[in-house]
């Protein structure tokens, strides 16, 4: 394995990458959620980098318009199709021997990749706590309320937990912030645009493609309510979308247990694809 630092243009822009090298001809795009730059989270993309490239599979991983060490304005998300296609035709023309790219993203990583990872040249999907709310404004997405039904997921959690009379009890749980939380929990909501339209595109998507969700995190339980709705009832009986889950509230698979959880689950796919 050798790891490389790249330019790759993207219209007038140019997007700082890093590349592991490997001699399988299935390749690993990771494509990073939020603003994090392509290390992710306390180093944990690149970390994933390293163990998937230790066993032959190329990765490429880069920082998206505006993010990090890429010129360029950052337009959020949804208007990241450019970067995803101008990342993977890169990986292909850098290592030629890659027939097959499999792409994971986390969050609206995820989202962004069932939108526009077909044209792009994406053949297999690995979508981690796809993101589905909606938002005025995307930089203020971690300020966001949660969904009714991931705080009606949360609190059904945390009523089954004895130690929660006590910390009523004791004062450690804010009775403003309860009341606050079960008036949202109340409302009945429909499902937004942004999760009907992640339906549409996962139902296009060719070949199988994966949903990893850690089940105990905001997100997760965000997309788990219209995973589980009406709505995407046709989506949950495709045969080439397989969903599972990890009891973790950790959003970007932080701890030992969960890395490792996620990488087996990437590795998995990219022996598959």
């Amino acid at each position: 394995m050798t790891r490389s630092f790249h330019r790759i243009a993207c219209e007038s822009e140019m997007l700082a990458a890093t590349l592991d090298s490997g001699t399988e001809p299935t390749a690993l795009l990771i494509v990073s959620g939020g603003n994090e730059i392509r290390s992710g989270a306390h180093g944990g993309m690149a970390q994933l980098a390293m163990r998937v490239a230790e066993q032959g599979f190329p990765v490429l991983r880069y920082d998206r318009r505006g993010i990090g060490e890429s010129g360029g304005d950052n337009r959020g998300f949804l208007d990241s199709a450019e970067e995803i296609a101008a990342a993977a035709q890169f990986l292909r023309a850098q290592q030629p021997q890659v027939n097959r790219i499999v792409a994971f993203g986390n969050c609206d990583a995820a989202t962004a990749l069932a939108l526009f990872g077909p044209d792009a040249g994406i053949d297999r999907h690995i979508l981690a706590n796809p993101w589905v709310i909606e938002t005025s404004d995307e930089s203020d997405r971690g300020d966001s309320l949660p969904s009714s039904a991931a705080i009606r997921s949360r609190y059904w959690d945390r009523i089954k937990n004895p130690r929660t009379i006590v910390d009523l009890l004791s004062g450690k749980i804010d009775f403003r912030k309860l009341l606050k939380g079960l008036k949202q929990a109340s409302k009945t909501e429909e499902n937004s645009a942004l999760s009907l339209r992640l339906r549409d595109a996962l139902a296009h998507l060719e070949g199988d493609s994966r949903i990893l969700l850690a089940k105990r995190d905001t997100t997760a339980r965000a997309f788990l309510a219209a995973w589980n709705s009406a709505d995407f009832a046709t989506l949950r009986r495709n045969p080439g979308i397989k969903l599972e889950t990890l009891d973790s509230a950790s959003h970007s698979f932080a701890d030992q247990a969960a890395r490792d959880w996620l990488t087996d689950k990437i590795l998995g796919a990219l022996r598959q694809a």
